[in-house]
C-alpha cells in the first residue's frame, strides 16, 4: 500500500492537471464563441457567390467549357486535402481526418488505379503522415485556429495551378465539419474540377421572394446581363468560389477542432476530478491503517512492560 506522502502526491499532480484542463477549456469556449461567429457571418455571402457562379456558368455554357478550372478529363492523379489542426488535445479531432484521406487513397486506388498525393494543413496531420512514409506534396501551418481569408487563398491559388498545369486531374478536401461543441463529422468535398463541385450541385437555395411557382420559374428562364462579360466574370467568378470554399472548410476545421478540444478538456477535468475522489478515500484507509497500526504498537509495548 501506498504512504500518505505518496498519495498526497499524486492528489496534488492530479489537481495541478484539473486546472490545467479547466483554463483549456475555458480559452477554447471563448474562442468557439469567435469561430461561430465567423462562420454564420460568411454564409450569406457565400450562398450569393455560389449561387451566381452557377448561373453565369449554366448560362453562358460555351464560355464555361474553355475554362481550365472547369475541365473534367481521366484521373490519373488525385490531390487530396486534409485539413488538420497545429495541436493535439483535441480528442479524435485530427485522427478521423487522416484515417478519411487514407481510406480516400485506397479507394482510389482500386476504383481507379490513381495515384494519390497528399496537401496537408496543420502541423499534426503533417507530422503523422510523414511518420506514415505518405506523400505529402505541401504543408500549410500556423493558423489552424485562426485562419485568414489570405491562408486559404494561398492554399487554392497552388491547388488551382496544379490543377492547371495538369500535375493533378481532380483535388478533394477532407475537413471537420462543425454541427456543435459536441458534434463534428469529417466531410469530403470535390474542389477540382469545378464541373464536378458542390456548385453545381445540392445545396444551391431557390429564388425567394416571389408571389408563384410561374413567377419564379419566369426567373429562372431569364437571360441575365452580366459585367464584364462572361468571358471575363466566370473565370473570376469560379477562382473566388475556390477560394470561397477553401476559406469555409478552414473555418468549419477551426470551429470543430475548439469544440472538440473543449470537449475533451471538459471530460478530462470530470475524469481528474474522479481521481482526485478515489484518491482522498484512498489516503483515508492510509491514514486510517497507520492510526490502527500506532494503536497495536502502543498495545503491545503496554503489554511487554506489564
Amino acid at each position: 500500500m501506498a504512504t500518505r506522502k505518496e498519495v498526497n502526491a499524486r492528489i496534488s499532480s492530479v489537481k495541478n492537471i484539473r486546472k490545467i484542463t479547466r483554463a483549456m477549456e475555458m480559452v477554447a469556449a471563448a474562442r468557439l464563441r469567435r469561430a461561430e461567429e465567423r462562420i454564420a457571418n460568411m454564409r450569406p455571402y457565400a450562398q450569393a457567390i455560389r449561387k451566381l457562379t452557377r448561373e453565369v456558368a449554366e448560362s453562358h455554357d460555351n464560355v464555361a467549357a474553355r475554362i481550365p478550372l472547369m475541365e473534367t478529363r481521366e484521373v490519373n492523379k488525385v490531390g487530396i486535402v486534409l485539413v488538420t489542426g497545429d495541436r493535439g488535445l483535441a480528442g479524435a479531432f485530427n485522427t478521423q481526418i487522416i484515417r478519411e484521406g487514407l481510406r480516400l487513397k485506397r479507394e482510389y486506388k482500386t476504383e481507379e488505379s490513381a495515384e494519390v498525393v497528399y496537401r496537408v494543413v496543420g502541423r499534426r496531420g503533417s507530422s503523422t503522415m510523414t511518420f506514415r512514409g505518405e506523400a505529402v506534396e505541401a504543408s500549410y501551418m500556423g493558423f489552424s485556429e485562426r485562419p485568414a481569408f489570405t491562408d486559404a487563398r494561398d492554399i487554392s491559388r497552388d491547388l488551382a495551378t496544379s490543377f492547371r498545369d495538369g500535375d493533378v486531374d481532380r483535388v478533394d478536401l477532407v475537413y471537420n465539419r462543425y454541427v456543435s461543441p459536441l458534434t463534428q463529422y469529417v466531410r469530403r468535398q470535390t474542389l477540382l474540377p469545378m464541373s464536378e463541385a458542390e456548385v453545381f450541385g445540392e445545396g444551391i437555395p431557390e429564388p425567394e421572394g416571389y408571389a408563384d411557382d410561374e413567377l419564379a420559374e419566369a426567373h429562372q428562364r431569364s437571360d441575365m446581363i452580366h459585367e464584364p462579360e462572361a468571358e471575363i466574370l466566370l473565370p473570376m467568378l469560379i477562382e473566388e468560389y475556390v477560394d470561397l470554399s477553401v476559406y469555409r472548410a478552414l473555418l468549419e476545421s477551426s470551429a470543430s477542432e475548439l469544440g472538440a478540444r473543449m470537449t475533451a478538456m471538459r471530460s478530462a477535468s470530470e475524469n481528474a476530478e474522479t481521481m482526485i475522489d478515489d484518491l482522498t478515500r484512498e489516503m483515508n484507509r492510509v491514514r486510517q491503517a497507520e492510526i490502527t497500526q500506532e494503536i497495536l504498537e502502543v498495545v503491545a509495548g503496554a503489554e511487554a512492560l506489564g
